[in-house]
């Protein structure tokens, strides 16, 4: 039976990684590695400008023949993400991902962030017996897969 939640910070993850909008995207990617995790904020200051994807490394930057070292998280991020607050309702969150085709959206409390909400996150407490959720809440092994 699904666990149905009202609010963003039911389901959100809280806490933020975050990279400065000038930092490498090996510094980004071995920040994802050692956090265990997929995506990084870029932020000037405490202002979010971005979200940079370990997709966002590959496709854009990589796959391109770009020099990782000296590529900036800022340069391959997706810049002005749409954002949403801890008391938003879920159904709020779940319309922004799918009307701006988006897997995760920053969580923004008074203009910091707090928290980031992902597809993963939502199918870990909406259907908690999906695939979706299941490969979520899933361990990584050490090598950053699950």
């Amino acid at each position: 039976m699904a666990v149905i939640a009202d609010f963003v910070r039911e389901v959100m993850t809280p806490g933020v990684v975050a990279v400065r909008p000038d930092a490498s995207l090996v510094e980004a990617a071995q920040l994802m590695r050692s956090q265990g995790i997929g995506d990084v904020l870029v932020a000037d200051g405490q202002q979010v400008v971005g979200v940079l994807t370990d997709r966002d490394i590959t496709v854009r930057a990589v796959a391109d023949g770009a020099d990782p070292l000296t590529v900036s998280a800022q340069s391959v991020c997706t810049a002005d993400p749409v954002l949403v607050g801890p008391d938003d309702p879920v159904p709020a969150a779940v319309a922004l991902m799918r009307a701006h085709a988006v897997r995760r959206l920053p969580v923004v409390e008074d203009g910091l962030p707090v928290g980031m909400v992902s597809l993963g996150d939502l199918a870990t407490v909406q259907d908690p017996d999906s695939a979706l959720a299941e490969i979520s809440r899933a361990v990584p092994d050490g090598r950053g897969t699950v």
